[in-house]
Protein backbone atom coordinates (compact mmCIF):
# COMPACT_ATOMS: atom_id res chain seq x y z
CA UNK A 1 0.00 0.00 0.00
CA UNK A 2 1.23 3.49 -0.85
CA UNK A 3 1.08 6.36 1.25
CA UNK A 4 0.75 9.75 0.51
CA UNK A 5 3.08 12.21 2.73
CA UNK A 6 2.57 15.70 3.28
CA UNK A 7 6.15 17.47 2.50
CA UNK A 8 6.20 20.58 3.89
CA UNK A 9 8.80 22.77 2.41
CA UNK A 10 10.68 25.41 4.59
CA UNK A 11 11.98 28.47 1.67
CA UNK A 12 14.91 30.19 2.65
CA UNK A 13 13.44 33.36 3.36
CA UNK A 14 11.56 31.52 6.18
CA UNK A 15 14.35 29.85 7.96
CA UNK A 16 15.59 30.77 11.49
CA UNK A 17 12.98 31.62 13.92
CA UNK A 18 12.88 33.81 17.44
CA UNK A 19 14.07 31.56 20.24
CA UNK A 20 13.61 34.22 23.21
CA UNK A 21 15.96 35.39 25.95
CA UNK A 22 16.55 32.23 28.21
CA UNK A 23 16.91 29.83 25.42
CA UNK A 24 19.70 31.90 23.34
CA UNK A 25 21.03 32.37 26.68
CA UNK A 26 21.48 28.64 27.33
CA UNK A 27 22.71 28.00 23.90
CA UNK A 28 25.22 30.88 24.25
CA UNK A 29 27.02 29.63 27.29
CA UNK A 30 26.56 26.08 26.26
CA UNK A 31 28.87 26.87 23.38
CA UNK A 32 31.30 28.89 25.58
CA UNK A 33 31.52 26.57 27.79
CA UNK A 34 32.45 23.38 25.52
CA UNK A 35 34.52 25.78 23.70
CA UNK A 36 36.25 28.50 26.05
CA UNK A 37 39.11 29.66 23.47
CA UNK A 38 36.75 29.93 20.60
CA UNK A 39 35.39 33.64 19.44
CA UNK A 40 32.49 34.20 21.61
CA UNK A 41 30.81 36.39 19.46
CA UNK A 42 30.82 38.81 16.10
CA UNK A 43 29.42 41.95 15.13
CA UNK A 44 28.06 42.69 11.52
CA UNK A 45 26.96 46.03 10.58
CA UNK A 46 23.83 46.82 9.02
CA UNK A 47 24.75 48.27 6.22
CA UNK A 48 26.38 45.14 4.48
CA UNK A 49 23.66 42.78 5.21
CA UNK A 50 21.14 45.56 3.90
CA UNK A 51 23.62 45.30 0.65
CA UNK A 52 23.64 41.44 0.66
CA UNK A 53 19.85 41.67 1.09
CA UNK A 54 19.28 44.39 -1.45
CA UNK A 55 20.58 41.98 -4.58
CA UNK A 56 18.12 40.85 -6.68
CA UNK A 57 16.66 37.54 -5.60
CA UNK A 58 18.16 37.41 -2.64
CA UNK A 59 16.68 35.55 0.26
CA UNK A 60 18.79 35.05 2.90
CA UNK A 61 22.34 34.95 3.96
CA UNK A 62 24.71 32.04 4.82
CA UNK A 63 27.73 32.38 7.02
CA UNK A 64 31.00 30.21 6.61
CA UNK A 65 33.03 29.36 9.14
CA UNK A 66 36.34 30.96 7.92
CA UNK A 67 40.24 32.29 8.46
CA UNK A 68 41.02 35.97 7.74
CA UNK A 69 44.40 36.40 6.25
CA UNK A 70 45.98 36.88 9.60
CA UNK A 71 44.99 33.66 10.70
CA UNK A 72 42.09 34.92 12.50
CA UNK A 73 38.85 32.81 13.06
CA UNK A 74 35.90 35.03 11.11
CA UNK A 75 32.59 34.57 8.92
CA UNK A 76 32.15 35.34 5.67
CA UNK A 77 28.89 35.79 4.19
CA UNK A 78 27.07 35.40 1.02
CA UNK A 79 23.57 35.96 -0.20
CA UNK A 80 21.15 33.23 -1.70
CA UNK A 81 18.97 32.77 -3.96
CA UNK A 82 15.43 31.01 -3.22
CA UNK A 83 16.75 27.90 -4.29
CA UNK A 84 19.73 27.74 -1.97
CA UNK A 85 22.37 28.86 -4.41
CA UNK A 86 24.74 31.43 -3.77
CA UNK A 87 24.67 34.66 -5.77
CA UNK A 88 28.02 34.79 -7.53
CA UNK A 89 26.54 37.48 -9.84
CA UNK A 90 23.43 38.96 -11.52
CA UNK A 91 21.96 41.10 -14.09
CA UNK A 92 21.10 44.57 -13.60
CA UNK A 93 20.44 47.38 -16.00
CA UNK A 94 22.15 50.36 -16.33
CA UNK A 95 22.74 53.77 -18.32
CA UNK A 96 24.60 51.28 -20.91
CA UNK A 97 22.27 48.38 -20.90
CA UNK A 98 22.59 45.07 -19.16
CA UNK A 99 25.60 44.29 -17.05
CA UNK A 100 26.20 41.78 -14.81
CA UNK A 101 27.37 42.33 -11.50
CA UNK A 102 29.32 39.95 -9.00
CA UNK A 103 27.78 39.23 -5.91
CA UNK A 104 28.64 40.36 -2.78
CA UNK A 105 31.30 38.22 -0.47
CA UNK A 106 31.56 39.40 2.64
CA UNK A 107 33.54 39.67 5.73
CA UNK A 108 35.80 42.10 8.07
CA UNK A 109 33.62 41.09 11.14
CA UNK A 110 34.46 42.51 14.55
CA UNK A 111 34.81 41.26 17.90
CA UNK A 112 32.48 43.36 19.85
CA UNK A 113 33.43 46.37 22.21
CA UNK A 114 35.05 46.23 25.55
CA UNK A 115 31.53 47.53 27.05
CA UNK A 116 28.25 47.51 25.51
CA UNK A 117 25.18 48.77 26.80
CA UNK A 118 23.21 46.63 29.01
CA UNK A 119 25.92 43.54 28.73
CA UNK A 120 28.35 43.40 31.83
CA UNK A 121 30.00 40.83 33.75
CA UNK A 122 26.26 39.54 35.72
CA UNK A 123 24.64 38.92 32.65
CA UNK A 124 23.24 35.95 31.50
CA UNK A 125 24.55 35.78 28.52
CA UNK A 126 27.49 34.87 29.92
CA UNK A 127 29.31 36.93 27.50
CA UNK A 128 33.37 37.03 27.67
CA UNK A 129 33.82 40.40 25.83
CA UNK A 130 37.86 40.24 24.90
Amino acid sequence: MMQNELVTKTTIAAIGEEVGYELGAQMVKDYQIANPLDAHSYVVGRDIIDQILAQPGCAGIQFYNAYNELGEKTLVYVGLDSTGHTIVEYSCVNDHGLSIKKGIVADRMTKPPTSLPGLDSDSDWGWTID
